[in-house]
């Protein structure tokens, strides 16, 4: 018999989540305290906006296929700018990513070989912006992601595959047409994901493309 592997919130990463909760809430408190600081000083150097679009994802390890498959990207934003050309732009972002189990994963786990994996994460990159001219932005920086929840069976017993979070660098260009934005990033992960053991390193990594609209 096949062993089953049921993707709800994992039973044994609750404490796992803990520190997961530290971070966002320092985050949020650090990224306040500088909307703040920035609104009293120059007010029309912040903004708020929404975007979205789509996610083009795979697992980098040998347990998954190394085809690229789509998903999608929804949230808001917050444009921080110190200066005419530097500023932050810190996110809040559903991303959902999907990707495929290859025949390694049965030898190397005994579970299912050809099984489609659909994850998706409350993701919060904090970008470091650089404008050059005002048609053009710069971004690069961290990105931290909290696995929501996983929606496939990949393994039998009750144990979670993958680890609650995930931890990752990303970087891109973005077109500003006033307050129409348009992008391009490419990301990669630090940290692996997986959750099953140390015999093979499972990261995060792609492209992200989106639009979005500036609403404050």
């Amino acid at each position: 018999m096949n062993p089953s592997i049921n993707f709800s919130a994992p039973e044994k990463n609750r404490r796992q989540f803990l520190p997961n909760f530290r971070i966002i809430r320092l985050t949020f408190l650090s990224i306040l305290v500088v909307a703040i600081t920035v609104m009293g000083t120059e007010a029309q150097g912040f903004h708020i906006g929404i975007k979205g679009g789509a996610n083009i994802v795979k697992i980098d390890g040998q347990s998954f296929d190394q085809g690229f498959m789509y998903g999608y990207n929804l949230g808001g934003f917050a444009e921080l700018n110190f200066t005419k050309k530097w500023g932050i732009q810190p996110e809040l972002v559903w991303n959902q990513s999907k990707s495929r189990t290859a025949q390694s994963f049965n030898q190397i786990y005994g579970g299912f070989a050809g099984q489609d994996i659909t994850l998706n994460y409350l993701s919060i990159p904090i970008l470091l912006t650089y404008r050059p001219i005002p048609l053009l932005s710069f971004q690069v920086g961290p990105q931290y992601g909290i696995l929501i929840n996983q929606n496939s069976t990949l393994y039998e017993n009750g144990k979670n595959a993958f680890k609650s979070g995930d931890f990752s660098v990303l970087g891109g260009a973005q077109i500003n047409l006033g307050g129409f934005r348009a992008g391009a990033r490419y990301f990669v992960g630090l940290n692996s994901i997986n959750d099953l053991g140390n015999q093979d390193s499972w990261k995060n990594k792609g492209f992200q493309l989106y639009i979005g609209i500036r609403i404050i």
